[in-house]
């Protein structure tokens, strides 16, 4: 016996056929969304853990800049004392100063040379004498620039030739005015200095106003 179907089977194939794309479609779709909330919180979280991050790098940097600002401060005290110390040596230094003027003057005035005033003022000594002749000045100018471990960098200001005394006794002479510089004991144990040794005994008995030289050249 045949059968026939008379139901509308197409259509009902068309109709699950729909069903299915709709129920992949809503798939698909409930699988993307997932996909990013997934990758959202993903991220999310990745950021979440880069702000922890970078707020552990600024607390750290902020502690480092406290620090570095520290330690600035603590250099600027060191070089502070340490001016204070250089200024203290200096003092207690400049308190032998006017014995090693007078001894290093006694030292290096050639013979035929009267020193008849010297005034110092900080590091500078002006000093002011008479002299037999331009040679012996120039013997000083040598001893104080290349000779004294106390004294350098001589300048001569002024030489004239003048006279000494009266009538037959007056016997001419030259008179000259220099600068020079004298050494701080720091600046002398420098090695560029060259300088070696303690420095000189203080001469012992010379007053300030005694001249340096033993005599004058000429009839004073």
């Amino acid at each position: 016996m045949i059968r026939i179907n008379l139901l509308p089977h197409r259509e009902a194939k068309r109709k699950q056929k729909k069903q299915a794309f709709y129920a992949l479609l809503a798939l698909g779709g409930v699988v993307g969304v997932g996909v990013v909330l997934l990758v959202g919180a993903y991220n999310a979280r990745a950021i979440s853990i880069q702000e922890q991050r970078n707020q552990v790098l600024k607390t750290a940097i902020v502690d480092l800049d406290r620090k570095i600002a520290e330690i600035a401060t603590l250099k600027q005290e060191i070089e502070a004392l340490k001016a204070r110390q250089q200024a203290v040596e200096d003092l207690q230094g400049d308190r032998n100063q006017p014995v090693y003027l007078l001894d290093e003057l006694v030292r290096q005035t050639p013979p035929g040379v009267y020193l008849k005033a010297f005034r110092q003022d900080g590091q500078k000594v002006a000093v002011n004498g008479y002299a037999q002749s331009q040679e012996r000045v120039s013997e000083l100018l040598r001893n104080l620039a290349g000779v004294s471990p106390w004294l350098e960098r001589p300048d001569l200001i002024e030489v004239k030739s003048t006279g000494l005394g009266q009538g037959k006794t007056a016997k001419k002479v030259v008179e000259f005015n220099l600068n020079v510089n004298i050494k701080r004991p720091r600046d002398k144990d420098k090695p560029e200095d060259g300088a070696k040794g303690k420095a000189p005994a203080a001469p012992a008995g010379t007053p300030a106003n005694v001249p340096a030289s033993g005599s004058p050249p000429a009839h004073a």
